[in-house]
């Protein structure tokens, strides 16, 4: 990022993406907060095969010499590691990794990481409270419309449908107010929809239906939102939202670091257990929504003004 006769060019940002939705998710979200805090160009592409990629790191060349020459190059997930590394080498600008990386941190100029991944901030690593993402605060969230958002077996958790499914059937009968619509996740039981009695405040759209936007619009317009503990990431979208946010129970599986963060957040008083919304019959409320890419956006940028 340059300027040149008083004018400032745009921040050239390369994503690298491995195709995997949540990963695409990260960068993206970070890609579009530095975009609106500057003037930015953003290009994605896929990764390089790994012989291909280590092998473009060896010989520094990179396949995608037609592109402007980066600022930032930006990765989630491990397969994205050694095209973010050969990219960089081969047309220079700095390398930013998402989540705790498998290779060491010095191999990257800037590591911006999730609370859970257990490493300490320094001056080249941020520390997020959970994963980025794209969602905005909504401004006009009705407070009789809910979402229920249904992950499914995890490392992290002790998966039970049946668990889950009386946890719903007390949500909507203590709620007779609400309207609710309810999603599941590739990880869901094939049987759980087939199980959950149907309902005239609940509404259900597959996982299978829906479209990459369809969340974060759900997100926009309802006012609270119930999420399984084994789906993190819409925890933390659902607090970015702005939504009041409840968690169902299920039992943490030992020394899990998403159980730990689930558990942070709940001490915190950002989320509230099922247990403890029996007991009280309502929610936190998420006064202060989380803003963490537009942070993120704005750590890199002074950090490039240091350098530069």
């Amino acid at each position: 990022m340059s300027e040149a006769a008083g004018k400032r060019s745009p921040l050239i940002v390369w994503i690298v993406s491995d195709g995997k939705p949540g990963h695409v998710n990260q960068s993206r979200g970070l890609a579009e907060a530095l975009a609106r805090a500057t003037t930015t160009e953003i290009h994605t592409f896929r990764v390089l095969p790994p012989w291909r990629a280590w092998l473009a790191l060896l010989l520094k060349r990179f396949p995608d010499n037609a592109l402007t020459q980066p600022d930032l190059i930006l990765g989630a997930g491990h397969a994205t590691h050694p095209t973010l590394l050969a990219a960089r080498r081969a047309h220079g600008g700095r390398a930013v990794v998402l989540m705790k990386p498998s290779l060491p941190r010095r191999c990257f100029d800037l590591c911006i990481l999730p609370r859970h991944d257990d490493i300490a901030t320094d001056a080249h690593t941020l520390v997020t409270e959970g994963a980025l993402n794209r969602i905005r605060p909504a401004t006009a969230r009705d407070a009789n419309r809910g979402l229920l958002l249904i992950g499914g077996t995890s490392p992290h958790f002790e998966w039970d449908s049946d668990a889950i499914q009386v946890q719903i059937k007390r949500i909507l009968a203590r709620t007779p107010d609400m309207q609710w619509t309810l999603t599941t996740s590739r990880r869901s039981p094939k049987d759980f929809l087939a199980l959950l009695p149907q309902h005239p405040q609940l509404s259900i759209v597959p996982h299978t239906a829906t479209s990459p936007d369809w969340l974060p619009e759900q997100l926009a317009r309802c006012g609270t939102v119930w999420v399984t503990p084994d789906s993190a990431s819409m925890v933390f979208e659902a607090l970015t939202a702005g939504a009041a946010v409840g968690v169902f129970d299920l039992p943490a599986s030992p020394k899990s670091r998403v159980g730990r963060a689930i558990a942070q957040l709940a001490d915190a008083q950002r989320i509230t257990r099922f247990a403890n919304w029996c007991a009280n019959d309502q929610l936190q409320p998420n006064t202060h929504p989380l803003a963490e890419a537009d942070r993120c956006a704005e750590w890199i940028l002074e950090w490039l003004k240091k350098i530069n």
